[in-house]
């Protein structure tokens, strides 16, 4: 990507926005109403504590001279939607999209982390779902999560990432243990964050997120089938007019800069993979600069990403 494309993407801090005061306490969404997150619980013979029955989104919304928005909401529900089919669970994103923005609203949060959360609760032992009570869940909080734009440190993880042909790429509860399981390894070793790979030697994701990489100006979009599609992902790409194809750890290694991209990780510039230290990182920073404008609305992009709480 030549970078006059977003030569003009200088940083801009946050619009300076009055908040209203927040709540005495945090409010969760529960199966259609409001809650004090502090008195909610789930019955110990829930199925997704057992067995991972459930799906998830990761949200972002962010303060913009017109108040709160949501980027991307849409295409995160239907991603949720899409999960929750998968599992013969009954999921209306007209009523989960509402619910994201009524816990917005009551929780006055304007940069948020938002977690939808649909699942199967209380009922008998098994791993057949019939017969289980449905919930949907969501919460919201300003505190910042995963890599959130910070230089990372990778390791390669000896964990393969789930094939798609065992676990499809989406956010099903049960299949983070094996992020969970990669990332205690690579924090183990001293690293922020690990990186899957396949026997074949070609990169995957990390364990939340997407991964580009910018050799000579041009910025490569990583593929993989056993990769989740990420939004973000999809974003960077429309916004870059960045290549998609699948990448070798060895040309990964070579490459000028990464960068992992994510809805909690944002444009997280990679600073080393294993003992292969990266620069400046010019591009990945211009890049992140262009995105952190276009999800506070200061970017015309006329694509319709932002959904106004």
């Amino acid at each position: 990507m030549s970078l006059n494309v977003i030569a003009e993407a200088a940083p801009t801090p946050a619009p300076a926005v009055a908040e209203a005061a927040a709540p005495a306490r945090t409010l969760a969404w529960f199966d259609g109403a409001l809650h004090d997150v502090e008195a909610l619980q789930a019955g110990l013979t829930t199925h997704a504590m057992h067995y991972g029955s459930g799906v998830f989104e990761g949200i972002r919304s962010y303060a913009t001279a017109e108040g709160a928005a949501v980027f991307r909401l849409p295409e995160h529900m239907a991603r949720m939607r899409e999960g929750a089919a998968l599992l013969g669970m009954a999921f209306d994103p007209a009523r989960a999209t509402d619910a994201v923005l009524e816990t917005l609203r009551a929780n006055r949060h304007r940069d948020a982390y938002i977690r939808p959360l649909a699942w199967f609760g209380e009922g008998g032992f098994g791993l057949d779902v019939e017969g289980h009570s449905e919930h949907l869940m969501v919460a919201t909080t300003a505190t910042r999560v995963h890599l959130a734009g910070a230089r990372a440190r990778l390791g390669i993880s000896t964990w393969r990432r789930n094939p798609a042909d065992s676990l499809p790429p989406l956010k099903l509860c049960g299949a983070y243990i094996n992020s969970i399981l990669a990332k205690r390894e690579s924090k183990a070793r001293g690293f922020d964050e690990a990186l899957f790979t396949d026997a074949a030697g070609y990169v995957v994701e990390c364990t939340g997120a997407n991964v580009f990489m910018v050799t000579g100006g041009r910025i490569t979009a990583v593929v993989h089938r056993d990769a989740l599609p990420g939004i973000t992902r999809d974003t960077l790409i429309a916004l870059s007019g960045a290549e998609a194809r699948a990448v070798t750890v060895d040309e990964l290694r070579d490459a000028d800069e990464v960068f992992a991209c994510g809805t909690a990780a944002e444009v997280a510039p990679v600073q080393a993979i294993e003992d292969r230290r990266y620069g400046d990182n010019p591009v990945t920073r211009e890049l992140a600069a262009l995105y952190a404008r276009v999800v506070r609305g200061e970017a015309e992009t006329g694509r319709g990403w932002l959904t106004v709480v």
